[in-house]
């Protein structure tokens, strides 16, 4: 029997697929995440959810709102991410104006992978900093960049292109080539380029990101950490594992020094590196690796999360390529359960998902389950990536293959 092709999603925080790096706000809205305690203290048992806003000044309201907006920040970064996300509200309820505050909630929310709530934040941010500071803004250019990364994430690539593109333009015309800033929107960029299959034009993007921020940044600063990431993918795709592989731990020790073991973007850095070894068929490197990742992810996202459902995928495919089918199929089913809510039923993810889910059908001999979702697999990724993209193709070979076991019986 010819073998199965098993697709393996390689990157995901806050999004199936590529990680894109957010930026930080300009000067009208520097605010460091970290807080002391007497901080925390002067802020926890401010409860702004009673204020009425139809009988408080504006002053008020807006010391309200920054009190909130601190306490969310905080709450952020202690990793509790619904505390955090109801202070972001209640920020922007009592001003709701605030392109820093409106920009902040959406990419909590995106970090939660609550892509449909996070969009109309992210619009109204973007028309308010378009009118009131102009079209060129650098702060519009972080708007762009987080607009096109949430299309990225729901696999709209042609509405993200787009705003990546004015976004660096924007930032290297304002900043200057080389500032950290034009860096994340060449990681991006070379993410979307990858994300296509569009390899040739993503490694040297990549590339020229990188340097820049370990020119400017150090070599090891967290973003320096994700630029790692996105090459390294970017060289696993290509089958170029040893190269890929240093970059990987190098990206590992980076964050668990920088952020913690137990953070979401340490768990990306799991995953990748597990994925990395899954491929080359060291299952022993890869099982704990995949493993811890999955109880970050759960811990710190909860377990309806799309980064959640890229831990189970993995896995799935860990054990499926052991044999383990009654181990990887209930992992496939609730990934793509988990998938489908979060991104929709169109996402290449979704699939993926599909596709590795009937590999599993068919290698048990359960033809009439694995066709239906092969076909599904092929009509998402014609649709999203086109014929020519390499998962399209690899779904389509595996379509064939099962149809020919079919004829044959």
């Amino acid at each position: 029997m010819k073998k199965l092709n098993v697709l393996t999603i390689v990157m995901a925080i806050s999004a199936v697929g590529f990680v894109h790096i957010t930026m930080a706000e300009s000067d009208e809205g520097r605010v460091s995440l970290l807080a002391s305690k007497k901080t925390t203290e002067a802020i926890k048992d401010i409860d702004n959810s009673k204020l009425d806003v139809k009988k408080t000044s504006v002053e008020a309201l807006k010391n309200a709102a920054s009190n909130s907006f601190s306490l969310a920040q905080i709450k952020a970064q202690q990793l509790n991410y619904p505390e955090a996300k109801a202070y972001y509200q209640q920020a922007v309820q009592l001003d709701p104006d605030n392109t820093l505050y409106l920009n902040s909630l959406g990419l909590h929310l995106y970090t939660m992978g609550e892509y449909t709530q996070a969009e109309p934040l992210y619009r109204r941010s973007l028309a308010i900093r378009e009118t009131a500071l102009g079209k060129n803004h650098p702060d519009v250019a972080i708007s762009l960049n987080n607009l096109a990364a949430l299309y990225h994430a729901q696999g709209q690539y042609a509405q993200a292109t787009p705003l990546y593109q004015r976004s660096l333009a924007i930032m290297e015309k304002t900043m200057g080539k080389d500032h950290p800033d034009v860096a994340i929107s060449l990681n991006n960029l070379a993410g979307l380029y990858q994300t296509q299959g569009q390899y040739a034009q993503a490694e040297p993007v990549y590339q020229r990101s990188l340097a820049i921020l370990e020119t400017t940044l150090g070599k090891d600063h967290p973003d320096v950490a994700q630029s790692l990431n996105g090459l390294a993918a970017l060289y696993h795709a290509q089958g170029q594992y040893a190269r890929a592989e240093p970059l990987l731990q190098r990206s590992l020790a980076i964050r668990e020094k920088t952020v913690g073991k137990d953070h979401p973007d340490v768990a990306q850095s799991l995953n990748n590196l597990a994925a990395l070894y899954q491929t080359q068929g060291q299952y022993v490197r890869a099982e704990p690796l995949l493993q811890r990742s999955l109880t970050i992810r759960e811990t710190t996202l909860g377990k309806d999360h799309p980064d959640v459902a890229t831990s189970l995928y993995n896995l799935a495919v860990l054990y499926g390529a052991q044999g383990q089918y009654a181990q990887a199929e209930p992992l496939y089913q609730r990934s793509l359960a988990i998938l489908e809510t979060a991104l929709g039923k169109d996402h290449p993810d979704v699939a993926q998902s599909l596709n590795n889910l009937a590999t599993v059908y068919q290698t048990q001999g359960r033809y009439a389950q694995a066709e239906p979702l092969y076909q599904r697999s092929l009509v998402i990724m014609e649709k999203i990536m086109g014929k020519d993209h390499p998962n399209a193709q690899t779904v389509r070979e595996n379509l064939k293959a099962l149809q020919v076991l079919i004829k044959q019986r």
